[in-house]
């Protein structure tokens, strides 16, 4: 099977030869060890030939984007069709699914370098089986770093769904920190409002906007298959790690809800400054056709005057210019009372 994703110099860096960027050995009673992919390899053919030892397991966390990285998943790892299927899919949806005895996992997170953009969103693809966890991801993501430096410092599960449950845990801190940094932006985009001041805040909601419907899009977990999942599990997975999963996945329903109140906010500001923006052109176009009025009597007067014919009258009286001055000033005075007395009406 090819790379379906194209390979980058820059992408590749932190990796090895076969793409792998870190990989720990990690078991009950023992502290993690890390491992490069040429002792995953082995450890990997012992459990092959059953000579692993069964309160083990090993997690893989690969740059999809290397040359290698499918290759030698492909043949080392032995995981299912389905995972190298998942990969190929553009459905990129949140979702956790079972295949036989192995668990595929999609999951999206925020990149590394997250600048509160749409498009800051890159896929975390996962294969979950008693013995191996194997994570692949494109770009650098938040979760997985995290969880990286908390399996680094001793603190790791027992187990490979409970290494999967921390990930979705670790996922859903980050966007409790998505969802404050978003929330404070429209606390000062309000402030502005209030102060009057709406230069360009429209669109940074716009903006906003798209992302958290991006993010509830992309991280709401497929309730079907999720629910298929909990309610039969593969036999290998304890109760205790099917409560972790299910409780990590509550735990992003809290925050999905907290996005959806922000999206309800980010609506109803837009709709207010909008207002405010109508509103301001209303008064615009009220004063231009004000003025349109109270310069109509001289328009029409001066151009009468204007013509070059014969019988213009007052032409030989010396106070002309002053009483058409006046007349002048008499039909301005009466179109400026009944414009004014209309806006006063309403």
């Amino acid at each position: 099977m090819s790379n379906p994703f194209p390979a980058s110099a820059s992408q590749n860096y932190g990796a090895d030869a076969a793409g792998l960027i870190c990989g720990y050995l990690l078991g009950t009673d023992t502290p993690p060890q890390e491992v490069d992919s040429a002792q995953a390899a082995q450890w990997l053919a012992s459990l092959q030939a059953g000579a692993a030892p069964a309160d083990q397991f090993l997690w893989l966390h690969f740059n999809l984007s290397h040359a290698q990285a499918v290759r030698w998943m492909e043949r080392h790892a032995h995981l299912p069709e389905a995972f190298f299927d998942a990969l190929k899919d553009r459905s990129v949806s949140t979702r956790i699914e079972r295949d036989d005895d192995t668990l595929i996992a999609v999951l999206n997170d925020a990149h590394f370098d997250f600048a509160f953009e749409p498009s800051d969103i890159a896929t975390l693809w996962t294969s979950v089986a008693p013995h191996l966890m194997v994570t692949g991801r494109t770009r650098p993501l938040r979760s997985v770093d995290a969880l990286r430096t908390t399996v680094r410092s001793g603190n790791a599960p027992c187990s490979s769904v409970a290494l999967l449950a921390e990930l979705m845990r670790t996922q859903a801190s980050g966007l409790v920190d998505i969802v404050r940094g978003v929330t404070q932006r429209i606390d000062d985009v309000e402030d502005a409002l209030l102060a009057g001041r709406l230069d360009h805040k429209r669109a940074r909601l716009g903006v906003l906007r798209r992302l958290l419907v991006r993010l509830q899009r992309l991280l709401a977990p497929e309730p079907a298959a999720l629910f298929r999942l909990l309610q039969h599990p593969p036999a290998w997975m304890g109760a205790d790690d099917a409560q972790e999963l299910r409780d990590s996945t509550e735990e992003f329903s809290v925050v999905l809800r907290d996005m959806q109140g922000l999206q309800e906010r980010i609506k109803l500001l837009q709709e207010e400054i909008a207002a405010s923006v109508q509103e301001a052109n209303s008064r615009s176009l009220f004063v231009l056709t004000v003025v349109t009025v109270l310069a109509l009597p001289i328009n029409i007067l001066a151009g009468l005057f204007g013509m070059n014919v014969g019988g213009v009258p007052l032409a030989d009286n010396g106070h002309g210019f002053w009483i058409i001055v006046a007349v002048v000033a008499a039909f301005t005075a009466v179109a400026g009372w009944l414009a004014l007395r209309g806006t006063r009406d309403q």
